[in-house]
């Protein structure tokens, strides 16, 4: 497999864990509707739901496929992905949906911590930061068009296609994964699945302040992201009554992110992770800090045009901060890949779900949670760094970071 394939192929195995949230939001409306659902925020829960599952399964994939390989857990979790996708369709209730959801994500967990331990397999240090901004820049294409997908989609039929358009996808991403890529652990970094092996390798993950403080720091940054994700709808169409056009308006700043992380992958090599991504982050507080002021001085909200703007602004930077943390996190690690991107990838999806789902559920028909939310989280994402580095920023530690 080439280069461009293996990027393509990676990126659409994570893109599918984006396709699963966002392909939903346009439906939120008239699942509520149909399945009984009288709060718009408990609506939310759909992505809620999701989240969960998909946080606490990463605990289980990461030691499996360590010691197993990456190809079979991988094969599995697409399985579980389909098929909870396929029995959506049948759900009775509110509540069996959310079920479903909830198993939906234990098996998309599968895709992001089997996926990032293939990238850190093959590539590290620049090398695996430069991949990952190519292959979050692909996956971000995905929150452009999910929105759009999903309301095309429930143009022939209502929200239960959605769930039939995420299966077909997940089964063509299994095929293309069986024929074309062979296995990528080691055969020196094969662990024993005990569990003192896996609390071992847990150990050795929580015990790397580099590691453990830019996870958090990752954290609260996604954190930020889910708060907006949960209350999108509420906010284009109930603020500012975009209506269809809501779909454009998520695209737009989505296209932000993924023009953010090609150009993250054009420089990182040159400048590296920490230059860029210390830099990004300081923006991103800056920007917010911007934010939150005109929010609280306007009179009423923001008119649309500067509200989107800085948000465009914001999640700019948003696309540095990303993929540099998440390698960065990575690069001392390569010997524990799969339980370092288990453990990783639950603390920043466990946590960033707390607090997106605090952020959403804070919403109160204005913007100013989020704006606030946003904020705040961006100065403790600076504050573990700061740990992370011992108070000194843009230094990098090798020629490789």
């Amino acid at each position: 497999m080439g280069k461009i394939e293996f990027i393509a192929l990676m990126a659409l195995l994570m893109a599918l864990n984006a396709l699963a949230i966002d392909i939903m939001l346009p439906g939120l409306q008239e699942i509520g509707a149909s399945l009984g659902v009288e709060s718009e925020n408990h609506r939310q829960y759909v992505i809620s739901a999701y989240l969960i599952g998909f946080a606490f399964a990463q605990l289980l994939y990461g030691p499996v496929s360590d010691r197993f390989g990456r190809r079979i857990p991988m094969f599995v979790g697409l399985g579980i992905y389909v098929v909870s996708s396929l029995a959506a369709i049948l759900v009775p209730s509110f509540t069996a949906l959310l079920v479903l959801r909830f198993v939906q994500g234990v098996g998309s967990a599968a895709m992001r911590v089997i996926t990032v331990s293939i990238v850190r397999d093959i590539f590290g240090g620049r090398a695996m930061a430069e991949v990952m901004s190519l292959i979050m820049m692909v996956f971000m294409v995905v929150p452009v068009m999910a929105p759009g997908i999903g309301q095309v989609v429930m143009i022939f039929g209502d929200w239960h296609l959605i769930f039939v358009f995420m299966a077909v996808m997940a089964a063509a991403v299994w095929a293309w994964m069986y024929f074309r890529l062979p296995e990528t652990l080691h055969e020196n970094d094969v662990r024993p699945f005990t569990v003192r092996s896996v609390l071992q390798g847990f150990r050795i993950v929580l015990t790397d302040r580099v590691a453990l403080c830019y996870t958090l720091a990752s954290t609260f940054i996604f954190g930020a992201l889910f708060g907006f994700i949960n209350s999108a709808q509420q906010i284009y169409v109930g603020i500012y009554e975009l209506g269809v056009w809501f779909p454009v308006a998520f695209a737009a700043v989505a296209a932000f992110m993924a023009l953010s992380s090609f150009v993250n992958a054009r420089l990182v090599g040159r400048f590296g992770m920490r230059r860029l991504s210390h830099g990004a982050l300081l923006g991103f507080l800056g920007v917010n800090a911007l934010w939150l002021v005109l929010t609280l001085l306007w009179p009423t909200h923001l008119p649309f045009a500067l509200f989107i703007t800085l948000f465009a602004i914001s999640m700019f930077q948003f696309g540095w901060i990303g993929s540099n943390f998440n390698s960065l996190a990575m690069e001392p690690l390569g010997h524990v890949a799969g339980t370092a991107s288990s453990v990783l990838g639950f603390m920043g999806t466990a946590g960033g779900t707390v607090v997106g789902a605090v952020i959403g559920q804070s919403f109160n028909g204005t913007a100013l949670p989020l704006v606030l939310g946003f904020f705040s989280l961006s100065v403790i994402g600076l504050v573990f760094v700061l740990i992370a580095e011992r108070g000194k920023l843009f230094q990098p530690h090798n020629q490789a970071t």
